[in-house]
């Protein structure tokens, strides 16, 4: 297990160690960026339905689950994204490979143990907006890097049977970088745009660091035969995020939105620091179905965003509302015994959800909806599988001079499985 362990995590850090940010979304330029995380990638297989109990998959997002694990499950997984991004006059395409979890879960009988971390937020964008006068016109050049992280440790309790309680506790810290460069230039008497010989650039960090709580309750009842009803409650009370923030301003050369040189003395702009309200959140879902064979279920998710702000307070085309979200998957095991076909113990997920961010831009609310579907290959000869996903969706508006985004996203995870902690039978 330890050798399995190494191994997927150098795999993994392999596969991720040539991506620069988590995201290519100009929307990560708000908040604390754009939030990632939506569970492993069996869940996000069924659009993030998250209301089953598992005993060799870690549930991330329910930590009473923790209480259904029956052997020590170490999960890893990473996403391969394609966004294409559209404005009313442009369009670009851009790609990004990211690690999206790593976590432990440990079965200790009427207890489960979970810990890891959690790539939680990503700022990532790259954007140039002209602005034309008269007499000439102003690039303006926009670049953010960075996000939040999350390290988690959290626990379930079996109270009964059939009814499971839990709760962890998740730090968060991170570090986020954005650089404005603004260009001027000039008409000639030939008509054309003449670079002036100075740039304005602006650059700002945000260092970050809070504490937040999630709880959560699982329970599950026999309906007829094998059939059983699943249902599933979380809940993340409201937490700050402390943001430590520096400014400079500096006068430079410029080509094509890249700084050559400093001229003169880079400026430090006393800036205030600031505290986020991370929002509560509350989730409720329910599922029938047999475990062994298919589920189907749905999610309702409800989080107080609308005290939610920026890491700055000067951007004022921006509010904040309560966001909703809507899930609805299931999965299906044509024979999760057969020994002659190996396509019949495959896991077939699949699912859909639809979300109010609860980030309003220029009065246009923005809105997430995706497909999903996925597969759970069983590893022979042990209880691991490899677990992959693949979600399609779209993303914003192009009215109020926005950006809709049509994206992609390719997943992979392992779920490695053994028993430790085993009595000897013999010395």
């Amino acid at each position: 297990m330890i050798k399995k362990i190494i191994v997927s995590i150098s795999l993994l850090f392999s596969l991720v160690s040539f991506a620069q940010e988590g995201t290519s979304s100009p929307y990560s330029f708000y908040g604390i960026g754009d939030v990632r995380f939506r569970g492993t990638v069996e869940t996000r297989s069924m659009a993030g339905l998250s209301i089953l109990p598992d005993s060799i998959h870690i549930n991330l997002q329910n930590p009473a689950m923790y209480s259904s694990l029956k052997l020590t499950s170490f999960s890893v997984g990473g996403t391969y994204s394609v966004n294409q991004l559209k404005t009313n006059q442009k369009d670009e395409k851009a790609q990004r490979t990211t690690l999206d979890y790593l976590a432990i879960g440990i079965p200790l009988k009427k207890v489960g143990l979970g810990f890891g971390l959690i790539p939680y937020s990503s700022v990532g964008y790259n954007i140039k907006n002209s602005v034309y006068a008269p007499d000439g016109r102003t690039d303006n050049y926009y670049k953010g890097t960075g996000g939040l992280n999350k390290v988690f440790f959290g626990f379930g309790y079996q109270l009964a049977k059939n009814f499971s309680i839990g709760a962890d506790v998740q730090y968060n810290f991170g570090k986020i970088d954005t650089r404005s460069l603004s260009t001027e230039f000039t008409l000639n008497s030939s008509n054309e745009y003449e670079q002036v010989q100075y740039s304005t650039r602006e650059t700002n960090s945000s260092s970050a660091s809070g504490v937040n709580f999630n709880a959560g309750l699982s329970y599950n009842t026999k309906l007829y035969k094998n059939i059983s009803l699943f249902s599933s409650l979380t809940y993340t009370p409201e937490a700050t995020i402390t943001l430590n923030n520096e400014r400079f301003i500096a006068i430079v050369q410029s080509v094509d939105g890249v700084a050559d040189a400093v001229v003169g003395d880079e400026e430090e702009i006393q800036v205030a620091d600031t505290k986020l309200k991370m929002p509560s959140k509350f989730s409720f879902g329910v599922g029938i179905g047999d475990t062994k064979k298919w589920i189907v279920g749905t999610e309702l998710t409800f989080q107080g965003t609308s005290n939610f702000g920026n890491r700055f307070n000067d951007i004022d085309n921006v509010s904040y509302e309560n966001a909703t979200r809507f899930t609805v998957g299931g999965y299906y095991i044509p024979n999760y015994k057969s020994f002659t076909n190996y396509f019949e113990r495959v896991v077939y997920r699949g699912g859909f959800r639809f979300e109010n961010t609860g980030l309003v831009i220029n009065n246009q609310p923005i809105e997430d909806a995706a497909l999903t579907l996925g597969l759970g290959l069983p590893l022979r000869g042990a209880f691991s599988n490899v677990n992959v996903g693949f979600e399609l969706g779209n993303r914003g508006t192009q009215k109020g001079g926005l950006v809709r985004e049509h994206y992609m996203n390719f997943s992979i995870g392992l779920s490695l499985n053994d028993r430790w902690f085993q009595k000897r039978k013999y010395d």
